[in-house]
């Protein structure tokens, strides 16, 4: 997925853009500091943080630490409310806001149709691969940024075993493969993982080869989803920013345009055969 939508999380110096989940958790710990009778000065010494940390959090600015939400929950003696909300919150941390809501769409999908020109799908991605690609991206994140976008991605990727089993279509092109990102050793682990991943019996990889005189995705990435409900869903992601799409006519143009490139592409034993050969290459 993901580049950008699997590699940013909206973050800066520890302050974010408000966000549906960071408000949520604000209001309940406001809610929590207000039922135990403390204003947010009264509040700030007994956990040990600034009047405006706690401000911060409260206005959905700031994620938590969780240093702060334990030291909350404990003075506020919260009944577990502010721990229960700090868990909700951090299963999106690490997600880019715009990509959020198409993560939350996976999660229940039963068809996920993905071409990607830019990077290895945040679906497919290693441990390795994925530390190497936000390690390069600016701006550099902190810490604990860069730990919670790569968790993130490895936590989407149950979405490969999860049964009953998603029906899953990449389209790669070559290029994203050759371009070595991490280096030699991370790119043979690369390989290796994208290897064992199309054995999957859910799971059909294609390759677009680097020379395709005819290219039906000059447009650059999309996403196709099919939800429980058998509606079909489209996502397009570029810098900083992506959007889900619903419009009939456009959903229709984009699945005109994967049929294509399910054509032009390697078919998937081709596919696994250019790999193993750029495999022995390294």
């Amino acid at each position: 997925m993901a580049r950008a939508g699997n590699s940013g999380d909206g973050e800066r110096d520890g302050e974010v853009e408000p966000d549906n989940d960071l408000r949520s958790f604000g209001e309940t710990l406001k809610a929590c500091r207000k039922r135990a009778g403390l204003t947010q000065e009264q509040l700030a010494p007994l956990v040990r943080y600034s009047v405006q940390y706690v401000g911060s959090v409260e206005q959905g600015r700031r994620h938590p630490s969780p240093r702060f939400v334990e030291r909350t929950e404990e003075v506020l003696d919260a009944f577990g409310v502010i721990r229960i909300a700090a868990k909700r919150l951090n299963r999106r941390r690490g997600l880019a806001k715009w990509f959020r809501r198409w993560a939350e769409l996976e999660e229940a999908a039963v068809t996920l149709n993905t071409y990607e020109c830019r990077s290895i799908p945040g679906l497919l991605q290693t441990e390795a691969y994925a530390r190497a690609q936000i390690r390069d991206v600016p701006p550099l994140p902190t810490p604990e940024q860069a730990e919670a976008r790569v968790v993130q991605r490895l936590e989407r990727q149950a979405l490969l075993r999860r049964t009953p089993f998603v029906a899953l279509s990449f389209i790669i092109e070559q290029s994203v493969i050759e371009r070595q990102t991490g280096g030699p050793e991370v790119t043979r682990e690369l390989i290796d993982h994208l290897l064992e991943c199309a054995k999957l019996p859910n799971v059909d990889l294609q390759i677009m080869p680097t020379i395709s005189p005819e290219h039906a995705g000059l447009d650059g990435p999309f996403q196709l989803l099919e939800t429980d409900e058998h509606e079909w869903l489209g996502y397009s992601e570029g810098q900083k920013t992506g959007r889900v799409i619903s419009d009939p006519k456009a959903i229709s143009d984009l699945h005109q345009r994967y049929a294509k490139l399910r054509i032009q592409a390697l078919n998937p034993a081709d596919s696994m055969g250019l790999l193993m050969r750029m495999r022995g290459s390294l």
